[in-house]
């Protein structure tokens, strides 16, 4: 094993109560693991400062409120979003895709309309919009890969029209880890007259994200894979379309006023969070901002890079495991063990203390497209180390013993 890592390291396995020694935790693709500050975060909310947010004239109630949008500003800051009030919290990367496809897409688009999308989507960001497709009869076409696995964007090019009104695609692929130009997909997207979405959930904890220079016109990720609590996540929106979207849930606080007669609604981001929020989620994800920050994420992309880089290099040196996504994937590697299934293949790395996934990863057409029905995923956080990319291949190792 080269030297390459022990030029990078960040030394925050400590920070995480949840990873014992001797446990190689490779899984952060799917969720990411909490550091402490987190978990000191969300228990000091309820167990000490906990009361509700936007209704209450006491003072404890108007402290919460000030932090809960204090964690809005945060995320604000944060991806570089040009005001707070473009934040929308929601429950994750998921519900925020739905919220754009059921309130912008039934209310901007019109049969006959048509959505780009990619090969290696998730789920997440593909059953949304043939939901809206049965719906509102919209056409959906899907952008090529790269023989590396990268989304062909030269091709999306000769494939976009006028008809074309959105975009939407991942910044970083879940299972093959490669990173989209999103500055150039913009491009292409308003040059047509389509608006771009991304799914930034593998990005924002891997690399600096400004919305902004990016060109997007909307952006969504999860809390739980960025270090903080589950259920919780943002929708960044330019502030023309949301002021364009209706709400898809009503309830308290999502209003103006309320009569028998009719309803009027608040201005964004309001409008789309009805009902009393996930206080404490905005407030973990806000200490898990603050905790990917005070470590740098050009600092996190360069760590995860050279793991990357030793566990391609690695494995590839191994008989008969098939690598996929390119060379300089972001934090994720994805592999398949000729004649033996990846459940098997995490089951023995499990027994060896080494967690990774397996599975299709909500990407089913992608796995269609590879030749494969699942791949083994190893995904790398802030807390590994080359340790644990030695540890992957010792298992690896044990894996081609048992299967000969």
């Amino acid at each position: 094993m080269s030297t390459l890592l022990s030029t990078r390291p960040l030394d925050t396995v400590a920070d995480f109560p949840a990873i014992p020694a001797g446990w190689a935790y490779l899984d952060t693709a799917a969720t990411a693991q909490k550091p402490q500050p987190v978990i000191d975060a969300i228990t000091r909310a309820y167990a000490q400062d906990y009361a509700t947010v936007h209704r209450g004239v006491y003072q404890r109630s108007a402290s919460m409120t000030y932090a809960f949008e204090a964690a809005r500003e945060r995320v604000a800051r944060f991806i570089g979003a040009g005001a707070a009030d473009e934040i929308v919290f929601v429950r994750g990367a998921t519900e925020a895709i739905n919220l754009v496809a059921q309130s912008w897409g039934r209310t901007q688009l019109k049969s006959g309309d048509r959505i780009m999308l990619s090969m290696l989507e998730h789920h997440s960001n593909i059953v949304p919009w043939q939901i809206l497709q049965r719906d509102v009869d919209v056409a959906i076409d899907v952008a090529p890969l790269t023989a590396d696995g990268q989304i062909d964007l030269d091709a999306m090019a000769a494939m976009l029209t006028p008809r074309h009104k959105l975009v939407a695609l991942a910044h970083v692929s879940n299972v093959l880890g490669s990173m989209l130009d999103v500055e150039r997909a913009a491009a292409l997207a308003h040059g047509v007259g389509a608006a771009l979405l991304v799914d930034g959930c593998q990005a924002v904890p891997r690399m600096p994200v400004d919305v902004q220079a990016l060109g997007c016109d909307f952006y969504v990720f999860s809390a739980h894979k960025l270090y903080g609590p589950t259920g919780f996540g943002v929708l960044w929106g330019k502030a023309e379309h949301l002021e364009l979207m209706p709400p898809v849930q009503g309830g308290g606080a999502m209003i103006d006023k309320v009569s028998f007669a009719g309803t009027t609604f608040a201005a964004p981001p309001a409008r789309f969070e009805a009902g009393t929020p996930h206080i404490v989620g905005a407030l973990g994800l806000h200490a898990a901002i603050d905790y990917v920050d005070a470590i740098g994420l050009d600092a996190i992309h360069a760590h995860e890079a050279a793991l990357v880089a030793e566990t391609r290099s690695a494995l590839g040196a191994l008989n008969s495991i098939r690598l996929f996504g390119p060379e300089n994937s972001a934090g994720i590697v994805s592999f398949a063990v000729e004649g033996v299934h990846p459940h098997d293949v995490g089951t023995i790395l499990d027994e060896s203390r080494v967690a990774i996934r397996a599975g299709h990863h909500c990407a089913q057409p992608l796995m269609e497209h590879l030749g494969v029905e699942a791949t083994a995923r190893a995904s790398f956080g802030v807390y590994n180390g080359k340790q644990d990319v030695e540890a992957l291949v010792r298992g690896m190792e044990r894996v081609a013993r048992i299967f000969g």
